[in-house]
């Protein structure tokens, strides 16, 4: 990824913290993350040494919003790789699960997706270079119960990684998707406990997937779907 102009969103999160020192470690020429709260900006810019800081450029953007996801993108001066991270779960039995949780858990974790995706894809196409990672889940491929929203808008988001994947099998351009089990993050220690974290997968291993894929190396891998299940 050396000199390259990566996206790279939910880069202030649990995860986007690790993925983030991953991503630079490479020798990327810029970041750009999008970012909604400003102190998790701050917080991981306390994490950055001052030559990586000079590489990323933080800019407030709606992600459910295109116009505000197409203004991020067009503020690049080139996007050779666009990793999505943003996503999020809430947990119900369907038959008591409200219709608005749900539309919200496809809004979070699909149609940002797709957005992010599709302004990317259109800067891509007039380089002729890209390579697209987006975030799944093993419920996308192992569906759970009390978890249907979840697993239903991560299954599409394998579902349009792949057929982006095969828009773009003549061009210089891949797209894959990883399928982490649980995330050893904050919050997910918070909301389930630590009992079994050392078996979770850590955000920096899952960084360096996401960064072959996201490299030149992995040019021949489209439409990829690729566990990383830590110990579980």
């Amino acid at each position: 990824m050396q000199g390259k102009h990566v996206l790279l969103t939910g880069g202030t999160g649990g995860l986007g913290s690790g993925v983030t020192s991953m991503v630079l470690a490479q020798g990327v020429a810029s970041l750009t993350i999008p970012f909604h709260n400003s102190r998790e900006v701050e917080r991981l810019e306390t994490q950055l040494s001052a030559g990586d800081r000079a590489k990323v450029r933080f800019i407030e953007t709606d992600l459910t919003n295109e116009s505000s996801v197409q203004a991020l993108v067009d503020q690049m001066e080139r996007v050779d790789a666009a990793i999505h991270l943003v996503g999020g779960f809430s947990m119900g039995k369907t038959h008591e699960y409200a219709y608005d949780q749900w539309r919200k858990d496809f809004q979070l974790n699909l149609e940002t997706t797709f957005l992010v995706c599709k302004h990317s894809l259109r800067r891509m196409l007039e380089t002729g270079y890209g390579r697209i990672v987006t975030v799944g889940s093993r419920g996308a491929v192992e569906p759970g119960g009390q978890l249907a929203a979840y697993c239903a808008s991560k299954a599409g988001v394998v579902a349009l990684t792949r057929s982006i994947a095969d828009e773009t099998k003549d061009t210089n351009i891949t797209a894959n998707v990883v399928l982490p089990s649980i995330i050893d993050t904050p919050s997910n220690r918070a909301s389930i406990g630590e009992e079994h974290a050392d078996q979770w997968v850590k955000p920096e291993s899952l960084g360096r997937v996401i960064c072959f894929l996201a490299s030149e190396a992995a040019k021949d891998l489209r439409g990829a779907v690729v566990p990383v299940y830590g110990s579980i």
